[in-house]
Order: structure tokens, then C-alpha cells, then sequence
């Protein structure tokens, strides 16, 4: 499918998860096989966050990863630019703060957060060089990030696999909720760098220790960084 301009994109992907918000998680259930819970667990176990660090979510849609950072006796706030999707997260009743923002202009002070956490989001931001800068921008010295996000199997069999789900089990499941967004879900891996220029974006907005997990064979991504 053709992916929005970059100039369109915000709007385009704005309107889209508004459409998706009701069914989000239970697509995410089934797309994962319920193995992104899993996922979430690990990102937020991976920041070794001390109770009651500030632990800002990126991108938090319906409130996983900010439920999962409570879990762990942090404080979460969660940003988003899908107001259905806070209101959704908001009838969780989460103990954690939710924020409709661009995640590349954070209404945050400097230096105010102990980490940064993102699932799944990083391919939907127009300007991922600029989230990474206010992510340094907001972040203690030490603080730390860990964004999950999809990727590609490096083994020919798994590769082969993950493509025939991924590209055309994932639209035609998707199909019942709204064509266009699980077309766009697997097409969406044009807007991700590949492995060396997403570190060397790290690296350029004042990341060190950057370190990849590979997960589920290689389909998901673990990507850390201390500030």
C-alpha cells in the first residue's frame, strides 16, 4: 500500500487509531498470539527502574506499558496523540497520568524523567530523530530508554514465515476492524531505519550502552540506551 507523505502522516495516523481504539488490544492479542504482554513485561523489566522512578510511555495508546511500569512500583505518564485512545486508557483507571501530545514536542521539563519506554510506536512518529532528542531532553543523566518495536528475522525460515503472516495473514485478520490500518501495519516497516542508522540516531541524541534483544525469532526488537 502507499504510506502517507511525511507532511500527511500525523493526520493520517492520528485518524487511524481513533478508528482502531475499541478493538486495539484485542487485535494485539491476536496478532501476538498474546505474546506481547510478554514483550511489555521485559521492556519495563529491562529499565531495572527503582521504585517509584518516573517512567514516561511514548506512543501509550490504550495503557499497557504505563500498567505494566505501575506493576513494577514506578510512576508512569503516558503520551499519546489519539484522544480515543487516552479515553480508553483512562477507563482503566491506571494510576498513572495520561497526556495528549506530539511525542516529538513534550510538554515535559528537562531532566524530569528516570526513563523512557515505547511499544510499538517508534514507525509511527514523523520525526523519530526529534523524539529521540526530547527523550535525551527530558531524561536524567543515567536515565534510560527501552522501546520495543517490530523487525525482521534474520533466519531464511523464520524470515519466510514471519512474511507470509505479517504481510498478509495480519491484513486479512485486520480486515474485520479497518482495512486500511492492518494494511498499513506491515507496510509501516518502510518508515523504521535499519539497525545501524536507528543507533546512529541514539548515538547523535546523546545515547551510550545501546544494546538490541531479539524477540519471538527476530520479529520483535528490544532496543536500550542510557543517557
Amino acid at each position: 500500500m502507499k504510506l502517507p507523505e511525511p507532511e500527511n502522516k500525523a493526520a493520517v495516523v492520528e485518524a487511524m487509531f481513533d478508528r482502531i481504539a475499541p478493538r486495539y488490544d484485542l487485535m494485539n492479542r491476536l496478532m501476538t498470539f498474546g505474546l506481547d504482554r510478554r514483550w511489555r513485561h521485559e521492556a519495563i523489566s529491562a529499565l531495572q527502574a527503582a521504585r517509584g522512578a518516573l517512567v514516561i510511555d511514548l506512543g501509550c495508546g490504550t495503557g499497557d506499558l504505563c500498567a505494566e511500569a505501575v506493576r513494577a512500583g514506578c510512576r508512569a505518564v503516558g503520551v499519546d496523540f489519539s484522544a480515543r485512545m487516552l479515553k480508553i486508557a483512562a477507563s482503566r483507571q491506571i494510576a498513572c497520568e495520561l497526556i495528549r501530545a506530539d511525542a516529538g514536542v513534550l510538554p515535559l521539563r528537562d531532566a524530569s524523567a528516570d526513563a523512557v519506554v515505547s511499544g510499538f510506536a517508534l514507525r509511527n512518529f514523523t520525526d523519530l530523530a526529534a523524539v529521540f532528542r526530547e527523550c535525551s531532553r527530558v531524561l536524567r543523566p543515567s536515565g534510560k530508554i527501552s522501546f520495543l518495536e517490530v523487525d525482521t528475522p534474520s533466519a531464511p525460515l523464520l524470515r519466510f514465515g514471519h512474511r507470509i503472516f505479517f504481510n498478509h495473514v495480519v491484513p486479512q485478520i485486520g480486515k474485520f476492524v479497518d482495512r486500511y490500518a492492518y494494511a498499513y501495519l506491515p507496510s509501516s516497516v518502510e518508515y523504521l531505519p535499519c539497525e545501524e542508522r536507528l543507533m546512529e540516531m541514539l548515538r547523535a541524541a546523546g545515547f551510550r550502552s545501546l544494546a538490541k534483544r531479539r524477540l519471538m525469532g527476530g520479529a520483535v526488537q528490544l532496543v536500550t540506551a542510557l543517557r
